[in-house]
């Protein structure tokens, strides 16, 4: 017991000693996202390499909390207020989650050859440890969802910033917070009180991503009713890149390249069609909504995680009422609406 324990620790201090790593080499190269790219490309190719790797758990959760905290802050009366004029861009999230099933399923099972049940939930864009999860439940291949879904986000955030760039002229070297000496003590206690207590509260109604939705809910609540004003300070953003950067990294520990290019080759394949898929709506979009840009709104349909999705448009300056509202949408479609349309889906399949 002693000695796993042990293990496990030295295992976590060489992980952490990859991320801090790659942080340090970004930061040398003046490469952008150092906390957040630095961890996940370090640890990347570790893992490729061979090198054991492991999470930090409970570190990590809080990373989440934290970005559950920032979006929550983000929901000012003022985003309520213009809740009417983006219903008509919302109202496309149902029709773009359906396109991407139609794409995705028939790709997974005909070219990949995965079951139906493993084809489905790779398919479904929503986050990872949820879909790997009502996957296994299905009976999926665990191991190839989880590759699935992690190079996707892999995929979206590493490319995702280059479009922002390149295609919308958008800098990445917005401030990403507050210094913590500048928001009120008060302030800066209600915002962690809000966090834990809505995670908490949260995993304990056993509610999907408990550790995003929770601290929103709590944190919007507080924000909705003025009682702040301020997101987390810069510090606690950059504590979640680089534990979310490392958590995306070490997902491919074990991984075999050559036992896997094929499943690789494929996830890449799908989340270029994703993106094109991005794209077309991001066109169709802008050309009736114009009270938005083409960034916020490519940025509201980009098919990554909720929490990188966040952070890049934070960074980017780019309309975070708008984005967030756009992503849970998503999200509650897929995480709630998954299991169920599996359970027909399948079914009628086999039958």
């Amino acid at each position: 017991m002693v000695s796993h324990f042990l293990s496990t620790q030295r295992t976590r201090l060489t992980t952490l000693a990859f991320a801090l790593l790659g942080v340090a080499a970004f930061k040398l190269l003046e490469l952008p996202l150092p906390f957040l790219f630095g961890p996940l490309f370090a640890c990347l190719i570790a893992a490729l390499a061979g090198a054991q790797l492991r999470g930090f758990g409970v570190i990590s959760k809080v990373g989440r909390v934290i970005l559950g905290v920032a979006i929550g802050s983000s929901l000012t009366p003022a985003v309520v207020h213009v809740l009417p004029s983006i219903a008509l861009s919302v109202a496309f999230i149902p029709l773009y989650v359906i396109l991407i099933g139609l794409i995705g399923v028939p790709l997974f099972e005909r070219v990949g050859k995965l079951d139906r049940q493993t084809a489905y939930y790779a398919a479904m864009p929503g986050g990872l440890q949820d879909m790997v999860v009502f996957g296994i439940e299905a009976g999926a291949d665990p191991k190839a969802l989880s590759l699935i879904h992690a190079t996707r986000v892999l995929i979206v955030v590493v490319v995702a910033p280059v479009l922002v760039s390149q295609l919308f002229g958008a800098s990445l070297d917005r401030p990403i917070g507050a210094p913590a000496a500048s928001i009120p003590d008060s302030e800066l206690i209600l915002l962690a009180l809000a966090g834990l207590i809505g995670w908490q509260l949260a995993e304990r109604l056993k509610l999907f991503g408990a550790t995003i939705l929770g601290p929103m809910l709590a944190t919007a609540m507080l924000s909705l009713s003025g009682t702040i004003d301020s997101r987390p300070p810069s510090e606690a953003l950059i504590f979640a890149q680089f534990f979310i950067g490392l958590g995306i990294g070490v997902h491919y520990t074990g991984v075999k390249l050559r036992e896997v290019a094929g499943l690789l080759a494929l996830a890449t394949l799908f989340v270029l069609i994703l993106a094109a898929l991005a794209a077309l709506f991001t066109i169709a979009i802008a050309s009736i909504d114009l009270g938005h840009s083409q960034l916020d709104i490519f940025l509201a349909y980009a098919p990554g995680g909720q929490a990188e999705m966040t952070l890049l448009a934070i960074i980017s300056g780019a309309d975070l009422g708008f984005i967030i509202v756009h992503h849970l949408t998503r999200m509650i479609l897929v995480i709630l609406g998954a299991p169920f349309v599996a359970r027909f889906f399948l079914k009628k399949t086999r039958a």
